[in-house]
């Protein structure tokens, strides 16, 4: 988007980042739960789900030696026990409670349109999404909206998280080739 990189400033940020991919969800198993983490998560909102309120967030990173706050995966596994307690998930866990490919299906069914973007690209894709809305779909800054903080205009009205992601990849690949492109530029401008 072209815009004044003061607007840009304001928009909401948090602490932490996710790379984009399918999307799990979690799983209740005897009293404790595995966590896969989703697109779009951060160690803030994982603290949220869990205790309601960010007194997890050092704990989590923590307990998972999570060395930067700003950076999680997408498909990171965590165990979070009946009581709040969070530590790294075994492969014993995992096994235990593993998601079959319908589950993994049905979780990605809801959006309407799976984002063909992988890898490094992926990870770009989710850097700017912290940084121009906090991963937050309903984020609003004047005109510019949604997680990708697109133009009402781009989105035509539909402010759905499916359409959101398909215009953003539309817009990048025009404006930029690729969403690398897009956040070499945004590293330099402040604003994409």
């Amino acid at each position: 988007m072209v815009k004044e990189p003061m607007l840009k400033k304001s928009v909401l940020t948090t602490a932490a980042v996710a790379s984009l991919g399918l999307t799990a969800g979690t799983i209740a198993a005897n009293a404790d739960t595995i966590y896969t983490v989703q697109a779009g998560d951060t160690l803030s909102s994982i603290s949220q789900k869990f205790a309601k309120d960010n007194s997890l967030v050092t704990k989590l990173a923590q307990d998972n030696n999570i060395q930067n706050v700003n950076l999680i995966y997408v498909g990171q596994k965590l165990v979070i026990k009946d009581n709040g307690e969070i530590k790294p998930a075994t492969a014993q866990d995992v096994a235990a409670n593993a998601t079959t490919p319908a589950q993994a299906t049905a979780n990605t069914a809801n959006s309407g349109y799976t984002s063909s973007v992988a890898g490094n690209d992926a990870a770009a894709k989710a850097w700017i999404a912290v940084r121009e809305s906090g991963g937050n779909y309903n984020a609003r800054n004047g005109q510019y909206i949604g997680k990708y903080q697109l133009s009402a205009a781009y989105l035509g009205g539909d402010y759905s998280p499916a359409n959101q992601e398909r215009v953003a990849d539309q817009y990048v690949a025009s404006r930029y080739g690729s969403w690398s492109a897009a956040q070499a530029f945004w590293q330099a401008n402040g604003w994409y």
